[in-house]
């Protein structure tokens, strides 16, 4: 018998971390490494919610949490869903959690038994399957393809839902495709959901204020109100206002759920960080002017990637709606050879021999369940976008 739980064995670590410290490190030994890797805006956070932050400090705001998050957080996050969502949530249906990924966590530590089947479409985010393992749940992973943007497709989830399925995982925008559904697609969508009364809906709605051109964005309970009782709807500020490193994700639903994510939370790490909670009450209700600048300049960056990525002898690649990735096939360069005379068989082995050979760090797409393709991020300035395509092509162009 190991030390170690079983349940460890049964779990991956996260590629996108793995191939980000891969790049750290050879960028440590001298190669010039242009990261594309990591999902995080290079903006840096809006000044006013820094300035809520330091002021929270000063205030002596220093002291244990409530579990489910500051009163004041709490308000803003009903207020943002009303305004933004036309959703009713009372504080009391909020909660607060370390990041976006610990919400998602304890709703599925709160409600999974062994057995319990969690529908995930891919290519999903690397954290979906493997946290849905280490509570005790079955992921069961349902395809979707490039021909319809890597959007779920209705009769697919149909077919895939069974008596043991408590949750589906839907993530709009996504990552890693950046593929975000319009009313009409999601509306197909929560159809089918209709006529499973058993199956509950978990929304990431984390990428929500960066879609491009007039995409409107919707979530699945102002969709449908039916689903209202039975969805967790996901949200966060790391994205939108550049507050990665400030770890607080939210979440509203069915009270009886949030007490249970509460209960969870309240024996693991209690409270989220209160000078970070003060900072998001400001990023919920301060000025959103930064937002316009973000996604300008994310669409500027997208619409470069996607055409140099096209250009690419080799590489396919659709425009997306949402996030800050896109996700080109490389179904072109199996079976080419590398100048070193390596075959490149898989997308792993493409993103490896890209980064030896040019120093560009990308995420292979079957680490998200679907290749061959890769993830890039263009979360960086318009410079390196420009360089590390231009690495790209000249790695595809080597290949014989």
């Amino acid at each position: 018998m190991g030390f170690l739980s079983d349940a460890l064995s049964r779990v991956k670590p996260s590629a996108t971390i793995a191939m980000t410290q891969k790049a750290r490190e050879l960028k440590a030994q001298g190669m010039d490494v242009i990261s594309l890797s990591v999902g995080e805006p290079d903006f840096d956070t809006p000044q006013h919610i820094k300035d809520a932050a330091i002021e929270a400090i000063r205030r002596g705001e220093t002291k244990y949490p409530p579990v489910s998050g500051i009163v004041p957080l709490r308000e803003a996050i009903a207020r943002k869903f009303k305004r933004e969502n036309g959703l009713d949530y009372k504080p009391s249906q909020t909660i607060v959690g370390t990041g976006g990924k610990q919400v998602i966590y304890n709703a599925l530590l709160a409600t999974l038994n062994p057995g319990d089947e969690v529908v995930i479409p891919r290519p999903y985010w690397v954290s979906y399957p493997e946290m849905v393992v280490l509570c005790g749940g079955t992921p069961v992973f349902v395809e979707t393809d490039m021909e319809h943007d890597f959007k779920l497709q209705p009769e697919d989830l149909e077919r895939v839902i069974t008596p043991r399925t408590k949750w589906i995982i839907l993530n709009s925008p996504s990552n890693p495709s950046g593929a975000a559904y319009a009313h009409a697609e999601l509306k197909k969508i929560t159809d089918v959901l209709m006529r499973h009364p058993h199956v509950w809906v978990l929304t990431d709605d984390m990428y929500e204020h960066l879609t491009y051109g007039d995409f409107a964005f919707v979530t699945p309970a102002q969709i449908e109100p039916g689903l209202y009782e039975r969805t967790l709807t996901m949200n966060g500020v790391s994205k939108a206002y550049a507050m990665t490193g400030w770890r607080i994700g939210y979440a509203a639903g069915p009270e009886h759920l949030i007490k249970a994510m509460d209960f969870v939370q309240g024996q693991q790490t209690s409270g989220a960080t209160t000078i970070s909670q003060w900072a998001a009450v400001a990023a919920l209700e301060g000025t959103q002017a930064h937002l316009a600048e973000f996604r300008a300049a994310f669409q500027t960056r997208r619409d470069l990637v996607v055409s140099m990525l096209n250009q690419t002898n080799g590489l396919k690649c659709p425009t997306p709606e949402g996030a800050f990735y896109v996700y080109p096939s490389c179904a072109e360069t199996i079976g080419r050879k590398t100048p070193t005379g390596k075959v490149i068989e898989t997308d792993e082995d493409f993103v490896v021999e890209l980064l030896q050979a040019e120093g560009v760090a990308a995420v292979h797409g079957s680490a998200f369940g679907l290749g061959p393709n890769l993830r890039i991020s263009y979360a960086t300035s318009n410079t390196a976008l420009e360089e590390a395509c231009t690495r790209i092509q000249r790695f595809c162009g080597s290949l014989s």
